[in-house]
């Protein structure tokens, strides 16, 4: 992990969040090697956690062929930054919300995952309304037991469904093998990633042979993308906020990425010579797992309230004081970027610029523009 500058950008108001570039691009190449150069799939980064329209290009540019989202504004955000190939790796269940993902089909290719024919209704009618087809994949279930239709016969049922469909377009199936990515033995978390990416393997294979080639095949995240690299038949990988990884990934997860993002505060109170508190807390830094400090010895306790971050230590010492800047390695950054406007940058031990974070509205922007 490279250097921290010694204090936050001047004139910049604690609580602030930052992103070390060199550890981004260590984090994306690490990326990039396993999933493209050695395993020779595409790499599709999900975006949920990153909330920067130029870290999805700074992705693209490493060698990212498109990009992952969760929801239609995550969409919204990714084509207005230039993506032009995005998976939407979720359903929608609402009229407008298939009237919005037409009008981003008019400017890019947005893919949408169903698992249901209520979903197909759903789009055939908005893609009528828009006079074009759009793009669509099966999401299927292999275990985590969330969205998605059981691998085998009924996730075929439905691409047949698709495939019929003049106003849809068959492009493959999606999962998201999430139930398998904590087991932290790694040969039990091997043989359960490869059991769950095997039904959708043979669902893909059933396609084809039924005469609907899967063109996608998507799957695989941060937390096991060295194991869904390895499974033959999954097309593309979604690992994606591992670029701006957190001790979440690298601990609870076991992937061999490091830390990139840092939480800055301010000393706020010193009530004993064991208590630390700073200004953030859990509005401005995920709980779970617990932030760590930097450069503290004898840490014996973090815990965050809404607006504080109380460090306990095992032993006296008289600092940081009062005023005092205090960083804190970022334990879930996907829980954590969302709370905030701006992702301040630095290279070693210079401040470098910042990046936008934020979503368009939670509405299709054509309601946005009535009175």
């Amino acid at each position: 992990m490279s250097p921290l500058p010694m204090l936050p950008p001047p004139a910049a108001l604690t609580p602030l969040l930052a992103l070390d570039l060199d550890a981004f691009d260590r984090n994306a190449a690490r990326l990039h090697d396993a999933i493209v150069r050695r395993a020779g799939k595409r790499w599709r980064p999900h975006a949920k956690g990153l909330r920067a329209g130029a870290a999805a290009q700074a992705l693209l540019a490493v060698g990212a062929h498109g990009m992952t989202c969760s929801t239609l504004p995550e969409a919204q955000a990714l084509v207005d930054a230039g993506v032009d190939d995005v998976l939407l790796a979720n359903e929608l269940a609402q009229p407008a919300a298939g009237a919005w993902l037409a009008a981003l089909n008019r400017r890019a290719r947005v893919v949408c995952a169903v698992d249901a024919p209520e979903h197909l209704a759903l789009l055939e009618a908005a893609a009528r309304d828009a006079g074009l087809r759009l793009p669509v994949v099966v999401e299927v279930d292999v275990g985590l037991g969330r969205c998605g239709c059981a691998p085998g016969e009924p996730a075929l049922a439905l691409a047949r469904a698709v495939a019929a469909s003049p106003a849809l377009t068959f492009e493959g199936l999606c999962t998201w093998e999430g139930h398998a990515v904590r087991i932290r033995e790694p040969e039990a978390k091997t043989a359960a990633v490869e059991q769950a990416l095997a039904r959708l393997v043979d669902t893909a294979r059933a396609c084809a042979s039924a005469g609907l080639p899967a063109r996608i095949v998507s799957a695989g995240g941060t937390g096991d993308f060295l194991q869904a690299c390895r499974v033959d038949g999954v097309t593309e990988l979604q690992a994606g906020g591992g670029a701006y990884g957190d001790l979440r990934y690298a601990g609870e997860f076991g992937a061999p990425l490091e830390p990139a993002l840092t939480l800055w505060t301010t000393v706020v109170s010193r009530p004993t010579p064991t208590r630390i508190v700073c200004d953030g807390g859990f509005k401005a830094l995920a709980a779970q797992p617990a932030p760590l400090p930097r450069g503290l010895t004898s840490v014996r306790e973090v815990r965050l309230n809404a607006a504080h971050t109380i460090v306990e230590l095992g032993q006296a010492q008289a600092a940081p004081g009062i005023g005092a800047a205090l960083a804190f390695d970022v334990g879930n950054a996907d829980a954590t970027v969302f709370l905030h406007a701006q992702l301040h940058l630095h290279r070693g031990d210079r401040w470098v610029g910042a990046w936008a974070l934020g979503l368009p509205a939670e509405r299709p922007p054509q309601a946005a523009a009535s009175p």
